[in-house]
């Protein structure tokens, strides 16, 4: 019988669900791929290689990945919130990306992230469907999404505090509609 009470995992993927709704609600917001972080997409027998350019001052909320696979921090200094902790990484780096990670990124430079990932495939939307998840009840990971004026409240403060957002009148007047 378990104690009801959860562990630092599922608090951070937790947090990190519920800071992409508060984001989401903030106009110039970066929520996985977009317009201000181009792609490049290269293929080799049995693998997709990814490269994303991600600016400096960013703050970005990756998607859900499906499958282990490796990363490389080519260029770049960013900081990475995940189950795990926080982190800060400055390039050259690289890493493993285990299932079920979603990670929040602030990015302190213009950082260049590469990804590796084994598949055959060729068409990149059936490539996100096998390597990325919709959500984690998918992959059997249970995610509280439901968030609190005052947790939305903290998640505003967090964001201004790493200048990802400027504190303005008008994320002022609606901090507390954004739950």
């Amino acid at each position: 019988m378990g104690t009801g009470l959860k562990n630092n995992d599922t608090l951070v993927r937790d947090g990190i669900c519920k800071l992409e709704k508060v984001m989401s609600t903030i106009p110039g917001t970066i929520l996985g791929d977009s317009e201000h972080c181009p792609l490049k997409h290269s293929f080799v027998d049995g693998a997709y290689v990814r490269e994303i350019f991600m600016p400096k001052g960013a703050l970005i909320v990756s998607k859900i990945h499906r499958i282990t696979h490796p990363y490389f921090i080519l260029k770049g200094d960013v900081t990475i919130l995940t189950e795990n902790g926080e982190v800060r990484v400055k390039a050259p780096f690289h890493g493993i990306t285990p299932t079920g990670t979603k990670r929040a990124l602030y990015i302190h430079e213009d950082t260049v992230w590469v990804t590796v990932h084994v598949t055959k495939e060729t068409d990149l939307e059936k490539i996100e469907e096998e390597v990325i998840a919709k959500n984690f009840n998918e992959l059997g990971i249970e995610v509280d999404e439901i968030i609190s004026p005052e947790e939305s409240n903290k998640f505003i403060d967090f964001l201004k505090k790493v200048n990802a957002i400027p504190s303005t009148p008008m994320i002022e007047e609606n901090k507390n509609e954004l739950s």
